[in-house]
């Protein structure tokens, strides 16, 4: 057996060894399912920032033109935005104050529907993010009881 022979069977052996190790820790990793309380809320909370998202450009480009009807809605819409993706972050991390942050954020979900209802009429960004909002204040309320 040359070198180059004996340095491929090494490695070879090298190799395999790596996979079957990696393998036997794979399978002895336990994979937890996320329950479905806290699926919910993540989810509800992340459909509520993107929805949110695309009303708070709506209102900014309709104020940077003038129109100041819907700077309530843009600053209760930011809040939202900030709160349900702090919610989301906790939620997903099974963090301790997500329950917590879940009751404020339903507060937050409530004031913002009522903001954005005022606008639905002309409004689809609007009518998107109530929807969104309410959808995100049941999950939430059902995640924090």
């Amino acid at each position: 057996m040359d070198r180059r022979e004996w340095i491929s069977g090494v490695t070879g052996l090298a190799m395999a060894s790596l996979a079957t190790t990696a393998q036997a820790q794979h399978e002895g990793h336990q994979h937890h399912a996320v329950p479905p309380g806290r699926k919910a809320v993540i989810e509800a909370a992340g459909a509520c920032v993107a929805r949110g998202e695309e009303c708070l450009a709506h209102c900014l480009v309709l104020l940077s033109t003038g129109d100041k009807t819907l700077a309530a809605c843009a600053q209760s819409v930011s809040e939202t935005v900030a709160g349900c993706g702090a919610l989301q972050k906790l939620a997903a991390q099974d963090s301790t104050f997500g329950k917590r942050m879940a009751g404020l954020v339903r507060e937050m979900c409530k004031a913002c529907e009522d903001e954005c209802r005022k606008h639905e009429d002309k409004h689809a960004e609007c009518k998107a993010c109530a929807e969104a909002c309410v959808d995100c204040a049941r999950a939430c309320e059902a995640y924090a009881a």
